[in-house]
């Protein structure tokens, strides 16, 4: 398996994902398994909630954004990014997160926003970044772990004033990378753990040690921790794509991030090959604010394979 192939494997995955889990948003637990209860059964991408089948939500259009600018610009410009995160937000998509909405709309320019947003509402550690940086995660693998940990970093602040937000996103970025380079990202967790700021480490530790379960957690999975946390172990205790992604759905609550995040390592670790076609075949991603383009399969394998090429250059 080749590393183009582990980076289609992170975009289409975290795409799927994100497509797969959204009609069960702020479900139950064990929703989709009761409704699918025989992996490869079929069906399973059944559209709901205003959802199409194999439509992916704001996870990915975000993330798409994010990918462009980081290819049209050569590198990370924050206020671009910050600008097509607007152009796309004034175009009203089907969905925007609440606090991310507040911070694109509020006004103030791209490095005020966030922090005045955390100053009036004092909670910023949503899942919002994090379900948009599998495309970052690929761009950034090749440059090592010190730059692709401090992209995550800065591209989460730009619509998250937590740096709770900004710590899972690097680490995110991080496990991302050893992904794509092949090897194992749960067994490199305490490296990982060692990279990340002092101030948060403790709590990521948490929810990323071994012996954690999502029952465990004490926030909603909607918070960036607990988020990651259940990704990681949807990881952790499967063997393949398709056993990760459905065990992160049936965790219930904010199913479509929380399996666009496991969706993204799953893919990383097993290849694009190991992607259900049922699931990756109906795939598509609306982009609004961008003329009506609808991104499917093949643009996304496309994309995965330039990001992964600017990786190593």
């Amino acid at each position: 398996m080749d590393g183009v192939d582990r980076a289609g494997g992170a975009l289409v995955g975290s795409a799927v994902g994100d497509a797969l889990g959204a009609p069960f948003e702020f479900g139950a637990a064990e929703v989709f398994s009761a409704r699918f209860p025989e992996p490869g059964g079929g069906g399973e991408m059944c559209g709901g909630g205003g959802w199409e089948p194999g439509e992916a939500t704001d996870d990915t259009q975000m993330a798409v954004c994010v990918a462009e600018s980081l290819l049209e610009r050569g590198g990370l410009d924050l206020p671009d990014v910050f600008a097509r995160f607007q152009r796309w937000a004034a175009a009203d998509p089907k969905d925007v997160g609440l606090q991310t909405e507040d911070v694109l709309t509020n006004g103030l320019p791209w490095d005020r926003a966030a922090e005045a947003h955390l100053r009036t509402n004092r909670r910023a550690a949503g899942n919002g970044a994090l379900m948009r940086a599998a495309t970052s995660g690929v761009y950034f693998a090749g440059h090592g772990r010190v730059a692709t940990m401090e992209a995550g970093r800065r591209l989460a602040a730009l619509t998250h004033g937590d740096p709770a937000a900004w710590e899972g996103t690097a680490i995110f970025h991080e496990l991302l990378r050893v992904a794509l380079n092949g090897d194992d990202p749960t067994a490199a967790i305490p490296d990982v753990l060692s990279a990340a700021d002092p101030d948060h480490r403790e709590r990521y530790a948490t929810v990323l040690a071994p012996y954690w379960q999502p029952e465990m957690a004490t926030e909603f999975n909607g918070a960036v921790w607990p988020c990651l946390g259940s990704a990681v172990w949807a990881v952790r205790t499967t063997g393949s794509y398709e056993d990760a992604v459905r065990a992160a759905i049936d965790l219930g609550g904010d199913t479509d991030t929380v399996a666009a995040v496991t969706g993204a390592l799953a893919g990383a670790l097993h290849g694009a090959e190991a992607i259900p076609v049922r699931w990756s075949a109906p795939l598509h991603v609306p982009l609004p604010g961008s003329g009506g383009r609808v991104l499917r399969l093949p643009d996304l394998l496309t994309l995965a394979e330039r990001l992964a090429d600017s990786a190593h250059r």
